[in-house]
Formats: C-alpha cells, structure tokens, sequence
C-alpha cells in the first residue's frame, strides 16, 4: 500500500480493476482506495501480468504492506535482482553479449526476500527481470547489440524496430480508454505537451461511432459517464431477519471524522454564539446576480453571498483568522484565508477548503464553490485539497435545520453554522411583514478568540446579509 501522503497510515480497498493473469501496462489503475481523506486510484508502475492480488476489497491496509504482485513482462530489460542493500540495485555494467550469455549459462541468484522497488508494489518472487530505470542502461550497450538481445529475449532471431513511444496520459485518463476500449496509440492528443485527455478519448469515440453505419454501433458512448459516476459508500451487510441490531465498522471517513471531532471538542474550548437575521435583502440579491452576465454559467445561491460576508467579516477583525500551536504555546495569525466547506457524501462529512478564498472575486468565489461541491459530490476531492483551511462554514439549512452548535475543524479557530432561510413575521420599519429570516452560529476557539472577536465577527456577517450593500462599502 502505497504512502499517499498527508500522513496517513492505512487505507481500505474498494475495487480490483484487475485479475491475477491480467496484463497490466506502466501507469495503468490497478485499484482504488479509500484513505481516511478520499477515494484514489492507484496505478502500477510495471509491465507485466498480475501473479496474485495480497487482499481482498473491503480489507484495510496498513500503508507498507504488499498489496499486489506482478510478473515483469518477458520484454524488459533484464537487470539483477534487487537485495536489501540498497546499493545493489546499480547493476554492473556490460556488454549485450556477454550479459545474454551469462544469463543463458547459469540461473540468477535468489533474493532474500521480495524488496519493492516503490512502497506497496513488489515484483513476484519468481521473476528476475524488471523495468530498467531511466539512465542506468549501461553506456557500452550500443543500440544495435540491445536490439539484438531484446530480439533473443523476445523469441525473435532478427532485430525488430524500436516500438512507437507510449502514448502520455494520467492514470484516469488510461482507465476511461479502457472501459471504452480505445487505443491511446489512436488518439491525437491536444493536451500539453501532447498530453491526452478525457476530451480526446471521448472525441476518438464519437469519431469511431459515427464512422460506423451500422445502428449496434450508437450505444458505445453511453459507456463513457462510467468513469463519471460518482464514488458510492459500500453497501452495507444484508441484516438478518429479526436481528436487532447492526454493526457497522468504523473506517474511512468516519473514522477520521470521529477522531477529528473527538480531539477537536476536548481539546479547543468552544464558544457557540447565535444570532437571527433578516436576509431579504440578500435573497434579492441572488435573484438579480442569477440574471447577471457576469455570472452566467456560474451557480448562484445563498451561500456564496454568506461565504463572501464571512470573508468581509474576517477583514474587518482579522484575528480571528488563526490557530493555536500548543507545542509552541504560540497564536499562529493567517494573512489568507482558505475557506473550508462541509460537505455530506457517500462516504461521510468532509471539509475541503477553497485555498486563498479572500483574493477571490464574486464570480471567482462561485466558480470554486461549485467544483468544490461537485468534486465532493463525486467522491474525488484530493486529501490536498482537505488540508490548510482556516475558516469553515457548514450549511445546515439544506437539511431544514434552524441552527446547531457546530464542533471546530482541528486546526482551525472558527466555524459558522449557516440555518434554514424561512418566510416569517418580522418587524420591518415599523410594522410586521412576512421575511425571510435564517439564524446564524458561530462556534470558536475561545483560547485565542475572545467573546468580543467572536460577537464582532457573527454581527458583521449579519450586517453584510442584512445590507448586501455592504459588500460594497465595507470592501
């Protein structure tokens, strides 16, 4: 299991893409897991043909641990074993000859054990050839000798011609040819530095359908959203008839949800302060912005205007945009602002952050709001993009919720519960009107925030809902 980064320790997994026997080609997604962060696909860094799968879907890995092996495809290079002094993988270098001859004469030495090249990933135990590192061929090897010698090792008697260069492409994108079976080696790339994309595996597709007269021929792009669909939780045991209760195991998501929340609540002391606010005027807003050639394309909805009077709010009373460093015993001030989202999925709550939220303009702002909820929604938000957020709001409105005592990021000082915006009697210049009317929470750190920061703060995001208008002076 490969280290992903973001120091995490273990991950579950979802899908095999591949069988034991299966061919597999450098770069392709063998499998995908689910990290405590997010759902990644995993590619396999060989060529070769799948000798064992280590652990079923479903299992939990510790990151370290073999999860698949592969038997290098007979057309590599032939190179020594790798030992466990890391300075035996320099194979020592010599001519095609004499390294055809000495490989004939006698059977390599056997390993100690099985030593993987990159962490997760080990070449099966009977193989003695793997894919040669860039630059390590040996300078006395001239082309017309390592052609040879590949011809020998590939049963062929002549020199055949140097194959076509691989077709450069991400992982995803491989997988996507796949399901749709396109060769990449087709494809013309229009991506940089002639990088294929999903549009050019999509565009080879349409072009080979509509090539084909015959009707069986149209569904083949209806394969396509495949790729698309969005990472769905698995599905849980069937439950036994009369059984009273059900246990699920804690992994994934929501195990570091409740480890996030646990260490959060009896770490931070958290102060949670309300306030009711009448949001016609913003309601409004939203409604003319919709219509706004400058927004076209862009979705537009409260929350992008209670993300941009948050983000007013912050600078006007900057301080409290921090966090608390115990070990230093230091209050770390942030002079930008990555604005954390929560997010409800398949998986479980997850908060990624739009990273320099406050350098954003309206139509910038929203345009990060919507890939953010959309990748969300697909389960394919990066673990990057769920580190570094500062500030967090969570939308409980959606829910029907009036309001709650939301529990703080770890790492951050502040989170703003947005509630539900409903039509009800309000006083307004002098007399009671149906208005629309949401309540707003704030919960931080009291550590660093005290309580007047923290009223300032909550009553300036009031103030710029109240009076759109203040976005303008108040910027």
């Amino acid at each position: 299991m490969p280290d992903v980064g973001e120091g995490l320790t273990e991950a579950e997994i979802l899908k095999w893409y591949v069988q034991p026997g299966d061919t597999v080609t450098d770069g392709q997604v063998v499998c995908e897991v689910e990290t405590a962060k997010a759902a990644v696909e995993l590619p396999i860094p060989y060529d070769g043909v799948v000798h064992e799968l280590r652990f079923p879907e479903g299992t939990t890995v510790d990151v370290g641990e073999v999860i698949i092996s592969v038997n290098v495809a007979p057309g590599a290079a032939a190179e020594q074993p790798q030992t466990a002094q890391p300075a035996a993988e320099e194979p020592a270098a010599k001519d095609a000859a004499a390294a055809t001859t000495a490989a004939a004469a006698e059977p390599a030495e056997e390993p100690t054990g099985r030593q993987p090249v990159l962490v997760g990933y080990g070449v099966a135990e009977t193989s003695t050839k793997r894919r040669p590192r860039k630059g390590a061929q040996a300078p006395a090897q001239q082309p017309a000798a390592r052609a040879a010698v590949q011809g020998e090792l590939n049963g062929h008697h002549a020199a055949a011609a140097p194959a076509a260069p691989r077709p450069l492409a991400k992982p995803p994108v491989r997988k996507l040819a796949k399901d749709l079976g396109v060769d990449l080696a087709t494809v013309t790339p229009t991506g940089p530095d002639g990088i294929i994309t999903r549009e050019d595996v999509h565009a080879a597709v349409s072009l080979a359908a509509a090539s084909v007269a015959a009707p069986a021929a149209v569904p083949v792009p209806q394969q396509a959203p495949q790729a698309e669909q969005p990472a769905q939780a698995p599905a849980p045991a069937p439950v036994a008839a009369g059984a009273r209760e059900t246990r699920v195991p804690v992994k994934g998501v929501r195990k570091a949800t409740a480890q996030a929340m646990v260490g959060s609540a009896f770490t931070a002391p958290h102060v949670t302060e309300f306030v009711t606010v009448d949001v016609t005027r913003t309601m409004r807003l939203v409604e003319e912005l919709k219509s706004d050639k400058d927004m076209a394309g862009l979705r537009v909805n409260p929350l992008l205007l209670v993300a941009k009077a948050l983000l007013v709010a912050i600078r006007r009373n900057p301080e409290i945009n921090a966090s608390w460093d115990e070990a230093a015993q230091e209050i770390v001030l942030k002079h930008y602002v990555n604005l954390g989202i929560a997010a409800a999925t398949p998986r479980g709550l997850i908060v990624p952050n739009i990273k320099d939220a406050h350098d954003k303009t309206l139509p910038e702002l929203a345009a990060a709001l919507g890939e953010l909820v959309s990748t969300a929604r697909e389960g394919k938000t990066t673990p990057a993009a769920m580190q570094g957020g500062t500030v967090t709001i969570t939308n409980v409105g959606v829910f029907g919720v009036d309001t709650g005592t939301p529990i703080l990021n770890p790492g951050e000082s502040a989170i703003l519960a947005v509630g539900a915006i409903k039509l009800q009697p309000w006083v307004h210049k002098g007399k009671v009107k149906p208005r629309q009317v949401t309540t707003l929470a704030l919960s931080f750190d009291h550590r660093l925030v005290d309580g007047e920061l923290g009223s300032k703060v909550l009553a300036d995001v009031a103030a710029v809902l109240e009076q759109p208008k203040r976005l303008i002076t108040w910027a």
